[in-house]
């Protein structure tokens, strides 16, 4: 762990936002703003994130489950991606950030899948922090692809038939990613939501009533001193 201002800080924070539709209700305006703002706080996190010492940041930001709601709210939320991506690529070639993306891409538009995958080669060499996307995730489905992945790895004759915890995290989307020391949620919800389901294992959670579109860098501190005042025993028990 780093330290910033006595605060010592993980090095591997998740975060699910949420709130996006309640912050605009709240306002009268259309569910697309609130994601709009929340847009212009994932970059702004991205940047404070990396001030502060993380060194992999992972965000939900579409689920396997999203795209149950309505076409339009779909379209528009492909819409934001499309106009944030050359945004987010100049913040991370501003603060030596490296994006990665998590999920199954083959759904998403033709350019969006472009989109990312400029995303993903242009920073490929930056290094400081990790900009993890979770898009088009679901923590089901990633142990899905997984389970297939090696499969037709014994099949082909790549793998044996017996496997380790540590085997099967290879073939897992974060593959050479750290396991989230602590996963925030956002905006009072108190559930996992299919995110990270393999890795979270034994990460630490916080959950704040603050709605995504008002988190802020002081905000994520505060949930950073929570975690701070956890007693991590990984199932183990350490001597008072």
């Amino acid at each position: 762990m780093t330290n910033y201002q006595g605060v010592n800080i993980p090095a591997s924070v998740a975060i699910i936002m949420d709130g996006n539709g309640r912050w605009a209700q709240k306002r009268n305006l259309p569910r697309t703003m609130g994601h709009k703002e929340g847009c212009k706080v994932v970059e702004q996190i991205i940047q404070d994130a990396g001030e502060i010492g993380i060194r992999y940041l992972t965000v939900y930001a579409f689920s396997t489950e999203n795209w149950n709601r309505s076409p339009e709210e779909v379209g528009a939320l492909m819409d934001l991606f499309r106009y944030y991506a050359g945004k987010l690529l100049k913040r991370a070639k501003e603060n030596d950030v490296r994006i990665r993306m998590i999920g199954d891409r083959a759904r998403f538009p033709e350019d969006i899948r472009e989109a990312i995958g400029k995303l993903e080669a242009e920073t490929a060499d930056n290094k400081g922090l990790t900009f993890i996307m979770a898009a088009n995730y679901g923590g089901r489905d990633e142990i899905r692809r997984a389970a297939m992945k090696y499969a037709a790895d014994v099949c082909s004759g790549k793998a044996g038939a017996e496997i380790t915890e540590a085997d099967l995290a290879k073939y897992l989307d974060t593959e050479g990613i750290p396991d989230p020391d602590l996963v925030i949620r956002t905006s009072g919800e108190e559930r996992i939501s299919n995110f990270l389901l393999w890795q979270a294992a034994y990460a630490e959670f916080v959950f704040t009533d603050v709605l995504w579109p008002d988190f802020s860098k002081e905000e994520l501190l505060n949930c950073i001193r929570e975690f701070n005042g956890r007693n991590r025993r990984f199932g183990g028990v350490k001597n008072a």
